[in-house]
């Protein structure tokens, strides 16, 4: 299969997510044939240079332009990707969705390649990529609970405003300024004002007093690991940091774990390390590791109110483990199962 080469196209593709995810497939060496990158009206006709200096003319997003294409890894945002998905599934094609929109469908599997690449497999035309403060926190527990079963988890995010847009970006460059200045300034992509604050607010609020994205990590985290008897809550907070999300978790087993197995368990995983000498202030922050490709997690210690669970610091760049690299890795992990005759050569 590795000779075969695959016709792609990214929709969505002048976003932040959708400009990262050209990147990395350039960077990943994933076999492409042919690649179309796809924007509304508004951005069609422009160019794009990727990091490797390869330059593409954006093209409108419409029906008749997944046609003969394999796999669409989609960045653009719920209402788009339940707008394409039809036509891309009846082209043959394959759907990546970056978006919420298919994620809790019993028909659409939720995927972290790591933690559940089988579930690849269950495709019927549409993928669901996880919610960027959830796909690192089910590779760090998944590879626990493995080995001794999580009872419980508590998670607080302090999640960066990347993952609410480039234009969240600005505001906080913007905001951040006038305020050193004592200058007003509105807030637009936020429910308040987001330079030198903090806001215990991402989505809106449901019934049950939780934000759509606490409930998003709870509901994906479960479904992912396959353990719909998993105990877990949230609070989501934005933070006024441009890129990479962090997670404070308490995480509570059937029985103790020693924090020396914890730490044998989380060494030998694939794509996560282990920072974490505090006595040097060795612990991941998100300036640490914007830009890298593994979940970091450090200030591992036992939780001195419960001797079945211990606390830890979880920190990753959102938009690549979140969003355009984890993406990218469910590709890899489709085309494995993809029969000879869907490929270009």
């Amino acid at each position: 299969m590795s000779e075969n080469k695959y016709n792609i196209a990214i929709l969505g593709a002048t976003g932040n997510v959708g400009r990262l995810l050209l990147d990395i497939l350039e960077q990943r060496n994933f076999p492409i044939n042919s690649i179309k990158l796809l924007a509304s009206e508004r951005s069609a006709g422009i160019s794009i240079i990727s990091s490797q200096g390869n330059s593409y003319k954006v093209e409108l997003a419409q029906d008749k332009a997944f046609d003969g294409v394999d796999i669409v890894f989609a960045s653009a945002g719920g209402e788009v990707s339940k707008k394409f998905a039809p036509a891309i599934v009846k082209a043959g094609g394959v759907l990546i969705d970056n978006s919420s929109a298919f994620r809790m469908d019993a028909e659409v599997p939720l995927v972290v390649p790591q933690v559940n690449g089988d579930d690849v497999k269950n495709h019927k035309g549409i993928i669901a990529n996880p919610n960027c403060s959830t796909a690192p926190l089910v590779l760090a527990l998944k590879a626990l609970d493995k080995k001794h079963r999580i009872t419980r988890v508590v998670v607080s995010t302090y999640q960066s405003v990347s993952g609410a847009g480039k234009e969240a970006m600005e505001e906080l460059h913007e905001a951040s300024q006038k305020a050193l200045n004592n200058e007003e300034h509105d807030y637009k992509s936020f429910v308040k004002p987001i330079a030198f604050n903090l806001i215990p607010q991402i989505d809106v609020f449901t019934e049950n007093g939780y934000t759509k994205e606490e409930m998003k990590l709870i509901n994906e985290t479960k479904k992912m690991m396959h353990r719909d008897d998993l105990q877990i809550t949230c609070t989501a907070v934005r933070v006024p940091v441009f890129i990479s999300h962090s997670e404070s978790v308490n995480v509570e087993f059937e029985k103790p774990v020693s924090i020396d197995e914890i730490k044998k368990i989380w060494q030998g995983t694939d794509d996560l390390v282990l920072l974490d000498n505090p006595q040097n202030k060795e612990y991941p922050t998100p300036l640490q590791v914007t830009g890298q490709d593994p979940v970091y997690v450090g200030r591992l210690r036992q939780d001195t109110s419960n001797p079945n669970a211990i606390n830890c610091w979880i920190v990753s760049d959102n938009l690549r483990i979140g969003a355009a690299l984890n993406a990218v890795k469910i590709g890899e992990e489709l085309i494995k199962s993809l029969k000879p005759k869907a490929c270009k050569i």
